[in-house]
């Protein structure tokens, strides 16, 4: 699809573009033709990114804390009118029930969940005025299914979904799709955190931690960012206007 330019004279804003899946979504979108604008909190490394991407198309980066209230109004201002908006910005922390604090609890919903709401509301009128827009969050398997540990951020991601799934049938006839995609466990930075956790608590070695993972997909693997970027791609495409409502685990036949 991207090889046709099917994106071509739309703006997409993609959350957390500054590396991992964030980044490749980008990819993804600016090979299709978009102008896409990179959102994070951290400045240089959605620079580095931006450089790495511009040899693909116009790459704009707006600093935000998507958990803001305040700082999302006023990025979504600078930015101007978006067409596909990814929600892909989140942040998972391990703890039992029992040892979640409330803090933590707060800052799992409030990245993932409060975020994705925030940004959503932020891009939905001028969507709305002009007939036409696709809002895509980067959910989890953790939105469909439970995990151990993983208590508020699996509460936070099941709370994208039904975010995603309400909010689907409220634009369901302006021109607005609304979905969600639900990867497995993803070759990014935060497998390589939990690799490290799981390490330091159990005594595995690296190697025996990361198959721990890698397990959980009938593939025996690891899902790559590009594989769910590609997800995110079908999803933008104004060919795609069946589909909303939806949530597409990327997986390798976890769930099903």
């Amino acid at each position: 699809m991207s090889e046709f330019k099917s994106l071509a004279g739309l703006h997409a804003a993609v959350t957390g573009g500054g590396s991992g899946i964030g980044a490749a979504i980008a990819r993804s979108l600016l090979q299709a033709g978009a102008r896409v604008s990179l959102l994070g909190r951290n400045a240089e490394r959605l620079q580095a990114q931006a450089e790495l991407l511009r040899e693909l198309g116009p790459v704009a980066i707006q600093i935000v804390d998507v958990s803001d209230e305040a700082s999302v109004s006023q990025a979504f201002a600078a930015l101007g009118a978006v067409d596909i908006l990814v929600n892909n910005a989140g942040q998972v922390q391990t703890a039992p029930l029992q040892r979640t604090s409330l803090a933590l609890w707060n800052e799992m919903l409030a990245v993932n969940l409060s975020g994705t709401f925030l940004c959503s509301r932020a891009v939905l009128p001028a969507m709305l005025e002009r007939g036409f827009g696709r809002i895509i969050n980067v959910a989890s398997t953790a939105a469909l299914t439970g995990y151990a540990y993983v208590a508020a951020y699996c509460a936070a991601k099941h709370g994208v979904l039904g975010l995603s799934r309400a909010m689907a049938l409220e634009v369901a006839k302006r021109g607005v799709t609304v979905n969600a995609v639900c990867p497995g466990y993803t070759e990014t930075d935060i497998i390589s955190r939990a690799v490290d956790t799981v390490v330091s608590k159990t005594g595995r070695s690296a190697d025996e931690a990361l198959a721990g993972f890698a397990a959980s997909n009938p593939q025996g693997r690891l899902v790559q960012p590009e594989e769910v970027a590609n997800a995110v791609l079908w999803l933008a495409q104004k060919s795609s206007a069946a589909m909303n409502g939806q949530a597409i685990a990327v997986c390798g036949g976890e769930l099903m």
